[in-house]
């Protein structure tokens, strides 16, 4: 019997089959969407797809991107079905497949505008993951990434006894705040459904069933592969993959919550921004009021010099009957408009939103300002105002990509006068 051989079989399930993890074409379509709203990609944007398997993504990516896609995978018999499903498909000049380890990459520094990694950043440590692969962005690029997570706060003890033996998993909260930690912004998060499930362990289980449990190797790789899906079958409700689209923060701005000693230039700022006093009057109602004023959540984003360069405001607010928060004002000094502060400022304070644990925030703004963000029509979500606005300038972003949001109608905080 080879020393190889529960490597061998292991391989033998997984070979030729469409996917090596959970996904689909149409997750990885809606998370280019999100990177695209983000910040455009060039007309052929150079994308790195880690942990490739048998390349599905990166085909998806060079046909309907038009990206010129390097797919890194140490697994060469993966590489050869991804080369010759790419020349099959007229894809030859744009795949280019290559055998290498995603933890130590060659590339230099700033060679991809996109890089990709579905399923694959366990085998290296999601922390370790963000913090080896920003080096590889070049300036405005997107890190895009699929991670499996906890979706309760108690698992059964039957789960977390799995998992641990496998792979340490956290919450998604707890991946955000580690992609905060490494310097990017989360631009945003789509949680996976079950069907993508089923097109990774749909497949691999009609391989297991007529797998010869005789070759060397087979009964322990069937036996483990029937475990785990016993385990997503049952207690598939305590844990999921969520996609995180990231971006580096803008290096130019500092941003962090506002102090009392940035009183009087938030004020300032909200004043010059929109040439009246209204918004930063409300600045100073909403912060006296209890109800509506969320510690932590008043930002600001400094300049070289340390001057306020601009500030973004998250209140309470509510759908119906359940809390949400609203994002208002956002404002620009002058002197540093259209130079990259108000992103910055308003990707930090919907960091901050995400790790205090709000699901939904709400804006009424500019259409073609707020998607860059994430933000699509309330209505989508069945959520309206209470006033006559165009649909397209109220719009909401589900925080943690879930879908999972109230309906019904907003309700400002008292200050909005609405």
């Amino acid at each position: 019997m080879s020393d190889n051989a529960p490597y061998d079989a292991f391989f033998a399930l997984h070979h030729g089959l469409p996917r090596q993890g959970p996904g689909s074409d149409d997750t990885t379509r809606r998370l280019l969407s999100l990177a695209t709203l983000a910040g455009p990609l060039p007309v052929r944007p150079r994308v790195l797809d880690l942990g490739c398997g048998p390349g599905r993504s990166a085909l998806l990516l060079a046909a309907e991107a038009g990206a010129d896609v390097t797919a890194v995978d140490l697994h060469e018999p993966f590489l050869t079905e991804l080369r010759r499903a790419a020349d099959a498909r007229g894809l030859g000049d744009a795949v280019h497949a290559v055998r290498a380890d995603m933890g130590r990459l060659p590339h230099p520094d700033g060679s991809f505008d996109l890089v990709w990694a579905e399923s694959s950043a366990y085998s290296i440590g999601f922390d370790h993951a963000l913090r080896s692969w920003r080096r590889l962005l070049s300036p405005g690029g997107t890190l895009v990434v699929t991670e499996c997570a906890w979706t309760v706060g108690d698992p059964s003890p039957a789960a977390r006894a799995f998992w641990d033996r496998h792979y340490a998993l956290r919450g998604t909260a707890a991946n955000v705040a580690a992609a905060v930690g490494a310097g990017y912004h989360v631009a945003g998060t789509y949680r996976q459904p079950e069907s993508d499930w089923d097109e990774y362990y749909g497949p691999l289980a009609e391989r297991a069933d007529a797998a010869d449990p005789a070759v060397p190797g087979m009964a322990e790789a069937l036996a483990a592969t029937r475990e785990e899906i016993a385990m997503r079958r049952e207690h598939g409700a305590e844990y999921d993959y969520t996609g995180y689209v990231l971006r580096p923060a803008d290096p130019r701005w500092r941003t962090g919550p506002g102090t009392d000693a940035d009183l009087a230039a938030v004020r300032a700022v909200n004043a010059a921004a929109f040439a009246r006093d209204a918004e930063a009057e409300l600045v100073d109602r909403l912060r006296e009021d209890p109800s509506a004023w969320l510690p932590g959540l008043s930002y600001v984003a400094e300049a070289a010099d340390g001057s306020v360069a601009a500030y973004a405001l998250i209140t309470r607010c509510r759908v119906g009957d359940a809390p949400a928060a609203a994002l208002a004002p956002v404002a620009v000094a002058p002197a540093y408009q259209r130079q990259g502060a108000g992103q910055a400022v308003v990707r930090a304070v919907l960091d901050a939103a995400r790790l205090a644990g709000e699901r939904l925030v709400l804006v009424l703004g500019h259409p073609e300002y707020y998607p860059r963000f994430g933000f699509t029509p309330a209505s989508r979500y069945g959520i309206r105002p209470s006033f006559d606005v165009p649909d397209e300038a109220m719009m909401a972003l589900d925080l943690d990509g879930s879908g999972k949001v109230p309906q019904g109608t907003i309700h400002y905080p008292r200050a909005f006068g609405v």
